[in-house]
């Protein structure tokens, strides 16, 4: 008689991730291991996520991961991933975090939208323009729930792409070119990380496009009112006790935080 295998368990997977974040307690590459693969890992991240709802939070947004040539070719991927982003990641603009919330806190500088609408999956880029309110810099704090930051594609996907926390800065009309904006990382005022918008798939635009049609897959839709995370300009820098960390992008201004000391 053949055996027949033993399909994982999505909703203990999810459940064992979100203890992780809540207990700021790291834990081993548990997804892979247990056989799931990248599209499966949505449901597991979707699982999680409602973990996080039942308690009390909403959606707010949707971000990128994975976006930049570079993160790709380590991980061995050509495809970007996509979390969800809820009320209770959110961190004002200036505001102060609890490090003893997190296991690894990083911070890496992006540009977000404003949703105006909801674009269709497989609408042109030129048209999401006018999906688009405002744009912002912002900061994105990621905080990875594996041992040593250390993930595989699958992993990495079923934890929320990382996602932990995000500031957004002061709302700007959208320009008329994001395609090669400069962008600074700042550390307690110094310069740790210089780079370009164009490290975010060549054009921030491009990861909205590519966000909507890979969520749209999942029967995810971005909503009026909703922040998207393009993804990151520069390499993500360790978030320590009183450090202050200031994102600086090209014709949108700033966004900050600071770690609480």
């Amino acid at each position: 008689m053949t055996a027949v295998a033993q399909q994982p368990d999505l909703a203990a997977l999810a459940a064992q991730l979100d203890e992780a974040a809540v207990t700021a307690t790291a834990i081993p590459q548990i997804v892979a291991a247990a056989g799931v693969d990248a599209v499966t890992a949505y449901a597991v991240q979707d699982a999680l996520v409602a973990r996080r709802l039942a308690r009390g939070e909403r959606l707010v947004g949707l971000k990128m991961g994975l976006t930049s040539r570079a993160k790709m070719a380590q991980v061995g991927v050509d495809e970007v991933i996509w979390g969800r982003l809820t009320d209770g990641m959110r961190i004002d603009d200036g505001g102060a975090v609890d490090l003893g919330g997190y296991i690894h806190p990083r911070v890496e500088p992006e540009v977000a939208f404003l949703m105006a609408r909801s674009p269709e999956p497989g609408e042109p880029v030129g048209d999401f323009l006018s999906a688009v309110r405002a744009v912002a810099p912002a900061l994105e704090l990621i905080d990875s729930r594996y041992a040593n930051f250390t993930f595989s594609l699958p992993d990495v996907i079923a934890d929320n792409t990382s996602a932990a926390g995000f500031v957004i800065g002061p709302w700007q009309p959208v320009p008329a070119g994001l395609s090669n904006l400069g962008v600074l990382l700042e550390v307690n005022g110094r310069v740790v990380q210089t780079g370009s918008t164009a490290a975010i798939l060549g054009d921030p635009r491009r990861a909205l496009d590519s966000g909507v049609r890979l969520a749209g897959q999942h029967g995810v839709r971005l909503h009026e009112g909703w922040v998207f995370l393009a993804g990151a300009a520069t390499a993500a820098v360790p978030l320590a006790p009183g450090v202050h960390v200031r994102a600086v992008v090209e014709k949108l201004g700033t966004a900050s935080l600071s770690a609480a000391s």
